[in-house]
């Protein structure tokens, strides 16, 4: 883990790619306590030293099913069998390139017949938040609030859109796994890699944390919430009190200036505290 110092940070985005339902904005400042965060995602081998200590059952292994991308199902050496969501071919209606496979779950990434023996650095996948919390819990951890997770994200910068500044290709130079090429159709893999990658690829931030942005979603322990404006400091901001859907940040490997650009920093997503997908993972924290 590294420790980032106390201190008042600026969070949020009135950025023009922003999505406004996402409340990115306003820019606010808050006043954190120091914390420590992982350098990295949580990985598919650090996940399975916590089930086999203590015997925990992920959301999607219970449901029997979880959201596989459909570019990614040839992987898992024959074709599985899509779970009925009630929605054409157990695909989501507002996103078809989400196909509900029954036996998906973070051991079989892709349905039966995938595993992770080939991709234990990898960031572990098809985790809810409760497994991430699980996780945390066990580990003596917990899950960062998502302004720790965007001021650790941000790297010592300020107000700039990437980790490593406002350019997304530096000198032409990948800086995270995103989508390339046209989506959701096809993907040249030009950064590396098609799907997740190792949770310490690319270069560090300046706090030395990997992968901050693309990759995969991470878990944040806050409620999903609008931000409003104000005139004062939030002190150590935790969301609201109760809510539907938990923060995720950071965006994936699916992440595409067609669709979204939510691979910014200052980007947020919300999903069902239950919610499981091929793109989610999660990173812990602790206090200093």
């Amino acid at each position: 883990m590294v420790r980032i110092g106390a201190g008042p940070f600026q969070l949020g985005s009135e950025d023009d790619d922003a999505i406004a339902e996402d409340g990115e904005g306003p820019v606010r400042v808050v006043e954190l306590d120091a914390f420590l965060i992982d350098r990295a995602a949580v990985s598919n081998a650090e996940f399975a030293r916590f089930v086999a200590d203590t015997g925990h059952r992920t959301d999607a292994e219970r449901f029997g099913w979880s959201f596989v991308f459909k570019g990614l199902l040839a992987r898992g050496g024959r074709r599985a069998r899509r779970h009925d969501t009630g929605t054409p071919a157990g695909r989501l209606r507002t996103a078809p390139w989400w196909i509900a496979v029954d036996g998906a779950c973070w051991r079989q990434p892709e349905g039966p017949g995938s595993d992770t023996e080939s991709r234990s650095d990898h960031p572990v996948v098809h985790v809810s938040w409760q497994d991430a919390a699980a996780y945390c819990h066990w580990a003596g951890k917990r899950l960062p609030t998502e302004a720790e997770w965007e001021i650790a994200a941000r790297g010592g910068l300020t107000g700039k859109r990437f980790p490593w500044g406002n350019r997304l290709r530096p000198d032409g130079a990948y800086r995270c796994n995103i989508w390339q090429g046209r989506f959701p159709d096809h993907n040249t893999g030009a950064d590396g890699y098609v799907g997740t990658a190792p949770v310490q690829s690319f270069a560090a931030n300046g706090y030395g944390l990997y992968n901050s942005v693309g990759n995969v979603w991470e878990w944040c322990a806050d409620w999903f919430g609008l931000p409003t404006a104000s005139h004062t400091p939030l002190n150590n901001p935790s969301g609201p009190a109760r809510g539907r859907a938990k923060v995720l940040k950071g965006g994936s490997y699916l992440c595409h200036a067609s669709y979204c650009k939510r691979y910014r920093v200052a980007a947020r997503y919300a999903n069902a505290p239950h919610s499981t997908s091929g793109h989610a993972g999660f990173r812990c924290a602790a206090d200093a």
